[in-house]
């Protein structure tokens, strides 16, 4: 009876692993369709409170769904054509910036050599080219800048989901067989990605902000455009502000010099630990948390789905995994193992400071 136990657990295990592995690969073969859609459904998963709140206030659907509409157009239009014209100019300018960060590191190479240090410049840029990093910069931004083309279909599609969430629970409490577990695991869902969506659309906003203003301070080329990416790259928490410092770091070298370059280092820095390690957490609360290493493996595993726009959705997509994970319990230790780990105050710990 337990080697049939064992045979129908590995069964199990294996269907599952081969039912993930086709769902990727269909994932994967139609990001061109299931990319405009998730950033749609992104979208209107941080417009859909201030939906709600007009709606509270009694504003009609119709004029709410409206305003909002009009709202987020002229926003995307907006970073269309910003994007658009900032990433022409960035990538005119790319050799002369290559070119300027090849010149410093000769110079950084003369200076080792000239107190004892010998290292190959072929060596170096074998395995560290900081010119790379800008390439990687403009081919990321070309990819937001491919999702941006598809505007209008976006749009248009925010729109349809504005005006199904006010009545898509009561179609599921039709369509579901047991309405009231069913739909209380998905409301817990939906509060939760809405309040990380919210708080975290606003401290991106804030950090977006603060860095273009003290790049344009220091005379840094092309600030708004690395105040943008540094509100994207926001939402990857732990590594996401760190890859937004280092384009605009290592133009300010070869801009502006080393003096400026380590002001704009640490104008990163104090923004990304105050905000990011010390206000933010205070908002959003444990319970929302992942693994280090699990944020860092879903921004690979999304990016390779779903390219530049999964890395930045890496974070959401997983949280909804993981909060679905923990509302079954079959799969519940999955989403513990996703989480940060315990509360340092469980029950269970009281217990034993009280019984010691």
């Amino acid at each position: 009876m337990e080697h049939k136990r064992k045979i129908a657990n590995g069964t199990r295990f294996l269907v599952a692993t081969a039912c993930f592995v086709v769902v990727v690969a269909g994932m994967r073969a139609a990001s061109s369709i299931l990319v405009p859609f998730l950033l749609s459904l992104f979208i209107a998963k941080i417009c859909t409170p201030f939906l709600f709140w007009m709606q509270g206030k009694r504003v009609p659907k119709a004029l709410a769904v409206l305003l909002i509409f009009v709202a987020i157009l002229g926003i995307g239009l907006l970073l269309a054509v910003f994007v658009g014209s900032s990433l022409n100019g960035f990538s005119k300018s790319l050799p002369r910036y290559q070119e300027g960060l090849s010149q410093k590191t000769s110079a950084l190479l003369s200076w080792l050599s000239s107190h004892g240090v010998e290292v190959s410049y072929q060596l170096l840029v074998d395995y560290f080219d900081p010119g790379k990093a800008m390439t990687m910069v403009a081919s990321t931004l070309t990819g937001l800048k491919l999702v941006l083309t598809k505007t209008f279909l976006i749009m248009l599609t925010v729109l349809f989901i504005l005006l199904e969430a006010s009545g898509f629970p009561k179609k599921l409490r039709a369509a579901l067989d047991d309405p009231d577990e069913s739909l209380a695991n998905i409301s817990k869902i939906t509060e939760v990605i809405n309040r990380y969506l919210l708080i975290k659309t606003q401290f991106s906003l804030i950090t977006g902000i603060a860095i273009g203003i003290w790049l344009y301070i220091l005379g840094v080329d092309y600030p708004l455009l690395w105040g943008l990416l540094a509100f994207l790259l926001n939402f990857v928490p732990t590594i996401g502000s760190f890859i937004a410092a280092i384009p605009a770091v290592l133009l300010a070298l070869i801009q502006l010099g080393t003096g400026s370059a380590l002001l704009a280092c640490l104008g990163y820095l104090v923004v990304n630990v105050s905000l990011g390690n010390i206000i933010e957490p205070k908002f959003m609360g444990r319970g929302l948390g992942l693994s280090t290493l699990v944020v860092f493996l879903s921004l690979i595993f999304w990016g390779w789905v779903l390219g530049p726009v999964g890395m930045l959705l890496s974070v959401p997509l997983t949280m909804v995994i993981k909060i679905g994970l923990e509302s079954n319990e079959d799969t519940r230790w999955i989403g513990i193992i996703l989480g940060p780990g315990p509360r340092a105050d469980t029950p269970r710990t009281k217990e034993a400071q009280q019984e010691s």
